[in-house]
């Protein structure tokens, strides 16, 4: 009997806000792996009323998703407690994601992290990811979907994520 390696797939922001925007958050179930959350990530969803921060916490709550505790989250809270100066906050949720996928690096077996983003500076950066983990942009993981058939469109979500409101980055990534 073979053992397969379990995928854990890790959302940044950016893509749950286009799947929230294009009411299609299920989407990200599709492939069947594992979906986990990190705290900080779900944090900066949250923190402050948006079109979208509701809904992605209920969708958080309704599907009891694991959140992914990070050191990152609980230094920024002691840092905010603590600080009268402004605190730097961008990306953040990116250093969380790669705490939580070097963790990964570390289990016996290591799973396979699937780091799901959307900002265009990390296509772009040398974002250092374990060689068990991936990075895939969020327009690549809904031209996947469609094409293992398991969505019938990737221009639909993303035109609707468009039409409802959502700035969607116009930069492929891999690039064509």
């Amino acid at each position: 009997m073979r053992e397969t390696t379990p995928v854990l797939l890790l959302p940044d922001a950016g893509p749950l806000i286009t799947l929230a925007y294009a009411e299609a958050l299920d989407a990200i179930f599709k492939p069947g792996w594992s979906v986990q959350l990190v705290d900080m990530v779900l944090y900066e969803l949250t923190r402050n009323q948006t079109p979208t921060s509701q809904i992605i916490s209920d969708w958080v709550k309704t599907n009891k998703l694991p959140i992914v505790e990070t050191k990152t989250l609980k230094h920024f809270k002691q840092n905010l407690a603590s600080a009268s100066a402004p605190q730097k906050k961008s990306n953040l949720g990116e250093f969380a994601i790669q705490e939580a996928m070097n963790e990964f690096a570390l289990r016996i077996p290591p799973p396979t992290g699937v780091f799901l983003f959307e900002d265009h500076k990390i296509a772009r950066a040398s974002f250092l990811l374990p060689d068990n983990c991936r990075k895939i942009s969020t327009r690549a993981f809904l031209l996947f979907l469609e094409q293992k058939g398991w969505l019938e469109s990737a221009a639909e979500i993303e035109r609707k994520a468009i039409i409802n409101g959502r700035n969607f980055s116009q930069l492929r990534f891999p690039p064509a």
